[in-house]
């Protein structure tokens, strides 16, 4: 389903409503669509909660838009998604790119957020590996894995969608991504676990930091990859990672009565 917004974000919805559990928002990380990055979460997790999935712009069924991606753009059209639903707050997991928003949606919107799990993503540049920068730098559309090119041409229909959203999510990274102050994560409210693989692109040392900047904050460092923990569909082909680290984010969020 599509929103109203002004760019209408495809959302879709998976398992029942629960009276005494809050929806669980899932935003994923760049290059991806809700099955690539989360079809191997959802189904497991939607027998115990209602789950509501998203796509941001350029990314599978949601259109490329006008103008160049941000973190805070996409956090205010998911928190304009979330009024014209009706829902809130809910909890979210952001992964990657997805959890820049996921951040920025709890600083910008801290109303619409009950418990947030923050995954694998930075807030400031030198959070990535070594030579992270220079190989995005130096990337061209051939380097997007054909994993993501396939999924996003199942559901797009364009084999030219994929290549603007590469453009965009390459645009946002290298120039749309600047160092962000403690002050933002600071102000987050939300009660917050921040997830990182110890073979991650985020530094485990970055991760720590976060989760010292955002109040209470919880840390989990689990072994793995940039993605495999969740599933990912271009990270994981080996169930054991998410099985591994499904229970402590379920562990997490189980305290979220509505």
């Amino acid at each position: 389903m599509f929103s109203d917004a002004d760019l209408p974000l495809y959302y879709e919805w998976h398992g029942e409503p629960r009276a005494d559990r809050r929806p669980l928002l899932l935003i994923h990380g760049g290059g991806s669509t809700i099955e690539s990055n989360w079809g191997r979460l959802i189904p497991l997790l939607r027998d115990s909660r209602r789950l509501l999935a998203v796509e941001l712009q350029g990314h599978g069924r949601t259109g490329a838009g006008e103008g160049p991606a941000s973190f805070e753009g996409s956090a205010d059209g998911v928190a304009a998604l979330l009024a014209e639903l009706g829902v809130g707050p809910v909890d979210v997991l952001g992964f990657s790119n997805g959890g820049q928003v996921a951040m920025q949606l709890a600083a910008r919107h801290p109303a619409a957020v009950g418990r947030l799990v923050v995954a694998s993503a930075p807030f400031r540049r030198d959070g990535m590996v070594d030579g992270f920068w220079e190989g995005m730098a130096g990337a061209t559309f051939e380097h997007l894995p054909q994993v993501y090119r396939d999924a996003d041409l199942a559901v797009s229909g364009d084999p030219a969608h994929a290549e603007r959203m590469f453009e965009l999510d390459r645009e946002l990274m290298l120039t749309g991504f600047t160092d962000w102050s403690d002050a933002l994560p600071a102000a987050i409210a939300a009660p917050t676990l921040v997830v990182v693989a110890d073979r991650d692109v985020v530094r485990v040392e970055h991760a720590a930091r976060l989760a010292a900047l955002i109040p209470g904050a919880r840390l989990l460092v689990v072994p793995g990859n940039h993605g495999d923990y969740l599933g990912e569909l271009a990270a994981a082909s080996d169930p054991g990672p998410l099985r591994r680290t499904l229970p402590f984010v379920e562990d997490f969020l189980a305290d979220n009565a509505a």
